[in-house]
């Protein structure tokens, strides 16, 4: 077996062992580790044949399929670097990611490119198409390549590239302005799956159903922790949770890791009760499960693990509490996982006591390598490790991430969540920027001022509310502006209430509008 230090090593590793076994699922097609392999080296050697450079950057823009899978394994095959788009972000915001990090080509399908027509000139760099449909008839000032022709490509080399270099760029929102393009290294990956995989015992038998994005780190893990030890993954675009149960019935899953939005929406419908004989594990990511969710969960599947994890995207994953755990202590997000450290450190870097609130600081290989092209963010964020924690005698700085979370650590050792020092907003398991959303809604002219932020909600964790003014001389269109919106904002980004506020917008002492009061005058109303 090939020596898995590279990303896509880790399915043409399981493909030398065993190319006759499942890889994928979608739909009906079953698509063994042999034909992904082929597939890969066939999509790497295509980039190469675009004379696509070493580190350059390759977007994928598709639902959950295979091609979407080939897109990015094929991607770090060829030594480049791949930009997985979340499929339900409307075309201006894909097209700011694709300007972001300079994307020299897009994999799409026809459908979805027809959605770019008006945004595609305004990305320079992008000079390649790779449709995962007919070309016939389309015309572009871009190179229009098809998938079926990527298939073709005879072989060629990729580029020679390491375990520290870059492999993709993950996009996540921060608290202010646009999202960040968080970039992960071979080894971030490599070491991540491994690590996963081996706290939730995956092996060959493992059938894991992705529900969630690949866009997002823990959806793309499905696919790293399969490939990793041999399973295979379901890949679903589901409408209704209803599906996911069909799904994990029908492939008789083994595994399934989801938000919490997800896991209240599953307790709500009918489950076969095979499935409690085949789910080996459950698995919470993206915000805490609530208590009473998690009790029903383990009431309808008695026999299945339940994992509850904690993480960031700038360092794939932090914490797990194991599942002999979650009856003594299931508000706890666990320890470190493996290969990886979790310290809790004070403003003057020195480690916290015992139940003493800190910072939640993480070193180790899973550790960023930052955000792409923004010094001043990555500044902010990655930090030299304080001289308190640093090993005596080592000259060289330690660089780890510092979350911006607040957690405690008990006398066992086991960390508990507190709460988020910056103003992000957490809702069905995504990280929403309340500037990015004040920016949509101040682009519909239908404001004087506004303010987002975050309420807790019973279901989606948090829901987004919008404080605005009306805009000069006219009066507050609440319909219209939800309208506006809709039309360009993702479906977790609007906001699920609007109030209408008279007058100018309360002030810090920086002139700045202060939405933290905001947010805690309407939490207490």
């Amino acid at each position: 077996m090939n020596a898995t230090t590279l990303l896509h090593h880790l399915p043409l590793a399981q493909a030398d062992a065993a190319p006759d076994r499942n890889a994928l699922v979608a739909g009906q097609l079953r698509m063994s580790y042999g034909t992904l392999a082929h597939e890969i080296e066939a999509f790497a050697s295509a980039l190469i044949e675009l004379g696509l450079a070493r580190g350059e950057r390759v977007a994928i823009w598709l639902d959950k399929r295979t091609e979407t899978v080939t897109g990015c394994f094929g991607a770090t095959a060829a030594g480049c670097v791949f930009v997985p788009i979340n499929p339900l972000l409307k075309p201006e915001q894909v097209a700011y990611i694709l300007r972001d990090c300079n994307v020299r080509v897009l994999l799409t399908s026809p459908e979805r490119h027809a959605l770019l027509t008006d945004v595609l000139a305004e990305c320079p760099d992008l000079r390649h198409l790779i449709l995962t449909g007919s070309i016939e008839q389309m015309a572009s000032p871009l190179t229009l390549t098809s998938w079926v022709q990527c298939m073709e490509s005879a072989r060629r080399p990729g580029h020679r590239v390491i375990d520290g270099d870059m492999a993709a760029i993950l996009y996540t929102s921060g608290s202010t302005g646009r999202p960040k393009g968080v970039v992960l290294s071979h080894r971030n990956m490599v070491t991540g799956a491994k690590s996963v995989a081996g706290y939730l015992e995956n092996h060959r038998e493992d059938t894991l159903l992705a529900a969630l994005p690949l866009s997002f780190d823990a959806g793309f893990s499905q696919l790293t922790t399969a490939f990793h030890s041999g399973a295979a993954v379901v890949l679903l675009n589901y409408l209704l949770p209803r599906d996911v149960v069909k799904a994990l019935a029908r492939e008789r899953v083994t595994g399934l890791t989801a938000v919490p939005p997800l896991w209240i929406q599953l307790t709500q419908v009918e489950w076969p009760e095979s499935i409690a004989e085949h789910l080996r594990y459950i698995a919470n990511t993206g915000g805490r499960m609530p208590l009473e969710t998690l009790r029903q969960l383990r009431a309808r599947l008695p026999r299945t693990k339940p994992y509850l994890m904690y993480g960031l995207t700038e360092a794939f994953r932090a914490t797990y509490l194991p599942p002999k755990e979650a009856d003594r202590r299931p508000d706890s997000i666990g320890k470190s996982i493996p290969n990886s450290e979790v310290l809790v450190l004070r403003e003057d870097g020195s480690p916290c006591d015992a139940d003493e609130p800190g910072e939640l600081v993480q070193r180790g290989a899973l550790v960023a390598m930052g955000y792409w092209n923004d010094p001043e963010k990555t500044a902010e964020r990655f930090k030299p490790l304080p001289a308190s924690v640093h090993e005596s005698g080592l000259v060289l700085p330690e660089v780890a991430v510092f979350s911006g979370d607040t957690v405690r650590r008990d006398a066992e050792g086991f960390l508990y969540f507190i709460g988020r020092r910056d103003e992000m907003i957490k809702t069905s398991g995504y990280r929403v920027s309340p500037t990015e959303v004040e920016e949509a809604v101040y682009a519909t002219r239908l404001v004087g001022e506004c303010a987002a932020f975050g309420v807790e909600h019973a279901t989606l964790g948090q829901a987004i509310a919008l404080v605005a003014t009306p805009p000069a001389g006219g009066e507050l269109d609440v319909p219209a502006l939800l309208a506006a919106c809709r039309n360009h904002l993702a479906a977790w980004q609007v906001p699920s209430t609007v109030i209408a506020h008279p007058g100018p917008l309360p002030r810090n002492p920086n002139g700045k509008i202060d939405r933290r009061a905001l947010a805690e005058q309407h939490a207490a109303s």
